[in-house]
């Protein structure tokens, strides 16, 4: 029985490219990180970017290496690097992250890699994030040897992406930093932030949010407009702090992200040693007193959910805080003695 239909047509075939992953735009990505790679290499790096892994050596001259590894992101940062459509500086946050973990017991950061997963592959954006990624490798000295790109459509909404980073360092057995060489009447020195760095991001939106503040608006106190604020890069504090482990006895260095303070000193102090800060013996960023109004948001929240304008902190002999302090502020650190370690259980106590 004839229907009066033709013949049927055969449908396209579908390609990867219908399906939403453009493997031409990987390998123009691919094309423009090479050279930014290129230019972070360390001599221990054995290995192309590109190939399936990453091979390199422990540094020469350490008799016992041993190798510290982290991994860390940026967190809901990025959604003003979204808003604004600048991806140049979150590449920085990323590796000062990880670099500054690593940092914290000492160890040199070698080779770092990081993840990049998108909706739909936008290269100029994609470019702008390594760009900074490689910045901030050269900053603290470690090698870009390689990462992922990670393209997958209606997973994440469009012009968004994620960002993962990966670390590894070397530092020799007997100058792993652990903490336990701590003591009763140690000073501790706090190295300033350069703001936010990259943690309590979802309690400053809420603040943005709640208060329908543009971040084009310019705010005095800041000298820049609050979107600008808001992405100004982690400071990375490899290159002055391995310095002063090469000359100036240090027994501990946390790394102060989320948790604040109180949330991340009581990691490196041994059993019966508790720090004692006291609060104004550092100056405090504009940002944070901003926030703490804008929010409202109470003191203690503050301190719990930021760093309030200390990045690192140090635990050093008091014959050495000196020296230390002067070595570390003829490197440009803005360096302060903040506090002392007392006898007592781990914690902090920030006192006016």
């Amino acid at each position: 029985m004839q229907t009066g239909r033709g013949p049927r047509r055969p449908e396209r075939a579908l390609t990867y490219r219908d399906a939403g992953v453009d493997i031409a735009a990987g390998e123009r990505l691919v094309d423009r990180i090479a050279p930014l790679a290129r230019r972070t290499r360390r001599p221990e790096v054995l290995t192309a970017i590109g190939g399936f892994g990453a091979a390199f050596r422990a540094p020469r001259g350490m008799r016992d290496p041993v190798f510290v590894t982290s991994t860390d992101g940026v967190g809901t940062k990025l959604r003003f690097a979204f808003a604004l459509d600048r991806h140049d500086t979150v590449g920085i946050d990323l590796v000062a992250m990880n670099a500054n973990d690593v940092l914290a017991l000492g160890a040199e950061p070698l080779v770092f890699l990081d993840y990049f997963a998108t909706g739909r592959l936008d290269v100029r954006r994609a470019a702008a994030v390594v760009s900074g990624i490689a910045a901030g490798c050269r900053e603290a000295g470690c090698a870009l040897v390689g990462g992922e790109t990670a393209e997958m459509p209606s997973f994440y909404a469009p012009g968004e992406y994620d960002l993962a980073g990966f670390v590894v360092g070397a530092v020799e057995r007997r100058k792993l930093l652990d903490g336990s060489r701590v003591r009763p009447g140690h000073v501790l020195i706090g190295l300033a932030s350069s703001g936010l760095h990259s943690n309590g991001y979802s309690l400053a939106h809420r603040v943005v949010e709640r208060r329908r503040i543009p971040l084009s608006r310019r705010i005095p106190e800041f000298g820049c407009t609050l979107g600008e604020e808001l992405l100004r890069p982690t400071r990375i504090y490899v290159k002055s702090v391995l310095g002063l482990l090469a000359a100036h006895p240090v027994h501990a260095l946390a790394h102060i992200t989320g948790g604040g303070i109180a949330g991340n000193l009581p990691r490196v102090l041994p059993r019966g040693s508790r720090a004692r800060i006291r609060r104004g013996s550092w100056p405090v960023p504009a940002v944070f007193g901003w926030l703490a109004r804008m929010g409202p948001v109470e003191p203690a929240e503050m301190d719990r959910a930021l760093n309030q304008g200390l990045g690192m902190i140090l635990a050093v002999p008091a014959r050495a805080a000196d020296a230390a302090l002067e070595f570390l502020r003829r490197r440009r650190e803005r360096a302060f003695p903040i506090g002392e370690i007392v006898r007592g259980s781990p914690g902090v106590d920030i006192v006016d």
